[in-house]
């Protein structure tokens, strides 16, 4: 059987979850129709505090829903030069928001007021017009790693003294909540427009909810709609949703344990190296001191355990529901064997 850590994207539903979904109520979203989906919108906005929500097929449309509804065409985002707007969303802010991406070094998992202060435009006629600051938070490529709220607080701060929007990219917010043990509406509160996940951690098949004032997510509806994301009889997926946020969001903790596990193991090897203060969530992020990432990963894959390269010789493992204690123990056994010799 295999172990497969590459992503928390690849859960699946749970049997409860399937039988909601069976049983959801329905109609046609488009029309504002769905009474699902309009109960989802309205507990992921009452969750992060925020006037209305509005649900998306991927985190990817939320995030740019976020930037079109927030910037005009030739302004500039500052955002994390390691941050998954500017890496995985497929050049989505040039293409449909007309805007230009200046990215900040944010190799802790955010990037400083003051090398904010120092991005921003001094509003020249010749310069792009600096309009909005996108953070992560959980931070994906940092390895997981949460904002700590000093830091959230110093840099949405300095944004709004130069005038600046704010989106938070927080499609692993959950997870923030639960490591920090801060509610998810006071990690949000700084911000104009918010996305979560609920396809990762919280193992949903589908969708990310965008939540903000409610002007903001009126005009947001239409984009979605400009875009082909409007959807009809969607509450069999907003149902999946209803069911992840009371049944699996309270058992995140259970996926930060595991991470802690093979995190743990891993630094027990002299083949790798990580940085244990960095495992704050449910992704484990390690490198290979000889070699390759891709021949580890060629070697654990022949061994039934999947993870995924994220550089050269950095390996990055996310641990989710789908994934027992057990099967850590397995993986890190594996490991072990594979790894612990001196001639690895």
């Amino acid at each position: 059987m295999l172990i497969d850590l590459r992503s928390d994207t690849v859960t699946r539903p749970s049997p409860g979850m399937r039988r909601a979904m069976y049983e959801a109520e329905v109609g046609d979203d488009v029309f504002g129709e769905d009474p699902t989906v309009r109960r989802l919108e309205a507990r992921v906005a009452e969750l992060l505090g925020k006037e209305a929500a509005l649900f998306v097929p991927s985190g990817v449309m939320g995030n740019q829903l976020a930037i079109k509804v927030l910037t005009r065409p030739g302004d500039e985002v500052l955002l994390g030069r390691e941050s998954h707007i500017f890496n995985y969303e497929s050049g989505a802010p040039a293409l449909i928001s007309g805007v230009q991406l200046h990215p900040l070094d944010d190799t802790p998992g955010w990037f400083t007021p003051e090398a904010l202060a120092l991005a921003v435009r001094h509003g020249h006629d010749w310069e792009p017009r600096s309009r909005l600051v996108c953070l992560e938070n959980t931070h994906n490529r940092a390895g997981g790693v949460v904002i700590p709220p000093d830091v959230v607080e110093a840099v949405t701060a300095e944004a709004r003294r130069h005038g600046l929007a704010l989106h938070l990219d927080g499609a692993r917010l959950w997870h923030a909540s639960v490591a920090l043990g801060v509610p998810e509406h006071r990690l949000a509160a700084p911000f104009d427009t918010v996305s979560v996940c609920l396809s990762k951690g919280l193992g949903a098949p589908v969708g990310s909810v965008l939540a903000a004032s409610a002007d903001l997510i009126a005009e947001a509806r239409r984009f979605r709609k400009l875009l082909g994301g409007g959807m009809r009889q969607v509450g069999v997926l907003a149902a999946a949703g209803l069911y992840a946020l009371e049944h699996h969001r309270p058992l995140l903790a259970e996926d930060h344990a595991k991470a802690r596990r093979l995190a743990e193991g891993i630094a027990e090897l002299p083949a790798f190296e990580i940085d244990l203060e960095r495992v704050q969530t449910n992704i484990v992020r390690f490198d290979v001191r000889r070699g390759t990432a891709e021949s580890v990963l060629a070697q654990l894959r022949d061994e039934g355990v999947l993870m995924v390269a994220f550089g050269p010789r950095t390996i990055r493992a996310t641990t989710h529901r789908d994934v027992s204690m057990q099967d850590i123990d397995r993986a890190l056994a594996i490991l072990h064997r594979l790894f612990g010799r001196p001639s690895a």
